[in-house]
């Protein structure tokens, strides 16, 4: 990857996190002209971002402020289609919005007269390798520059208690899951979670903290009555929300997070080959994914099934390694889309206290739903004409 030059200016990917802001720190100390692109991507409350936008102007910085909620939303819409998970069911949150960020922030970068692309993802982790990935195939004429692979970057700030006090001094907002012991990563598809105690196998996962969500003794003692509504192989509408995937994934995760369905506490294999605890809340998906499950039960036949479960085995790969925009990965897109394209109907869920339990479901299937006690209880039938099972 590129090294820093203080004669051109930086595009710097804004989080808000302590690293990212380090980075912005490090950079004015370069006297490199840096323009902080932050992005709305259903991550915190707006007032946050702004509060943060109006530190980095004073701080002497540019700031772009771009919502992309809607880009978001799309590409959690394609996870809960494709089932793009990792080990023990990760949403691959973080490595779909790092696509999105990329894809919609690089070409702005470049017609703002950027000519280095910079992010504060910490050296030898997965985003690096995302971003390193994504950067050449989107915007090849932007360098990506990794400041903490750089030496430099390195001497000034050895860890993240010497991060912490340069923010601070410089009377810049964290994000609220960022501190020099923690980290959050959010978008509205969801939230991983990393710290010190958390790292540590030995640790219990009720030690960590929810950003969203309740756990599940914590939810209403009542049960909520979700319907969801699938149109031609994606969500149509969640209790009412409509379409908009924005509106759908925020009611789902309202519902989810508020219900105790959202947690994932897996032991995952990484980019490099190394194993790492990961810990993330996806309310919304988790939620969605019960639905989702009960209408593929329905629509797919057996050959149909088993050649989704292996074509969504590798877009979850696909997606967790930022390879989502190679052939392959297109390739498994398009066969899914064949399989699932036209399915569409209800599921209703009673969702209740980390249980989200099928209370009924409507399906437009060709698949013959075959019966035994509705045909007299003394043969299977499947309602073909002239065709039954003995």
């Amino acid at each position: 990857m590129g090294q820093v030059n203080d004669n051109v200016r930086a595009g710097l990917l804004q989080s808000g996190g302590l690293s990212s802001l380090a980075v912005g720190v490090w950079l004015r100390e370069l006297h490199t002209e840096t323009r902080h692109y932050i992005a709305d991507i259903g991550q915190s409350d707006r007032t946050n971002m702004d509060a943060l936008v109006s530190a980095l102007r004073g701080f002497g910085d540019e700031v772009v402020l771009l919502d992309l909620r809607s880009s978001m939303a799309a590409v959690a819409s394609d996870l809960l289609k494709y089932r793009a998970r990792h080990d023990g069911g990760y949403w691959n949150t973080t490595g779909a919005a790092r696509l999105v960020l990329v894809s919609e922030v690089a070409p702005l970068m470049r017609a703002d007269g950027c000519r280095m692309l910079t992010h504060g993802c910490v050296g030898g982790g997965n985003d690096q390798r995302r971003f390193a990935r994504y950067g050449p195939r989107i915007a090849p004429e932007l360098p990506v520059i990794e400041p903490w692979t750089d030496p430099q970057a390195l001497e000034r700030f050895p860890d993240r208690e010497t991060m912490l006090k340069a923010v601070v001094e410089h009377g810049l907002p964290l994000d609220p899951g960022s501190g020099a012991e923690r980290s959050t990563d959010a978008n509205l598809a969801g939230i991983s979670h990393e710290s010190a105690e958390l790292e540590d196998l030995a640790t219990p996962v009720t030690r960590l903290q929810p950003r969203w969500s309740r756990w599940p003794e914590q939810a209403p003692a009542e049960p909520q009555t979700v319907t969801v509504t699938f149109r031609d192989g994606r969500v149509a509408d969640v209790n009412g929300s409509g379409p908009d995937p924005v509106a759908w994934m925020t009611r789902a995760n309202d519902i989810g997070a508020r219900h105790g369905v959202w947690l994932r506490d897996v032991v995952e294999r990484r980019i490099i080959g190394t194993v790492c605890r990961g810990i993330y809340e996806a309310p919304g998906l988790e939620l969605l994914e019960r639905a989702w499950t009960r209408i593929l039960q329905a629509s797919l036949d057996a050959a149909s099934r088993e050649l989704y479960d292996r074509l969504a085995a590798g877009l979850g790969a696909a997606m967790y390694e930022a390879r989502w925009l190679e052939p392959a990965a297109r390739a498994a897109r398009d066969a899914i889309d064949r399989l699932v394209g036209e399915i569409s109907g209800s599921v209703t869920l009673s969702v209740h206290r980390g249980i989200a339990r099928v209370e009924g479901m409507t399906v437009d299937s060709r698949v013959v739903q075959q019966t035994r006690f509705g045909s007299g209880g003394n043969r299977w039938s499947s309602g073909l004409e002239g065709e039954s099972d003995a």
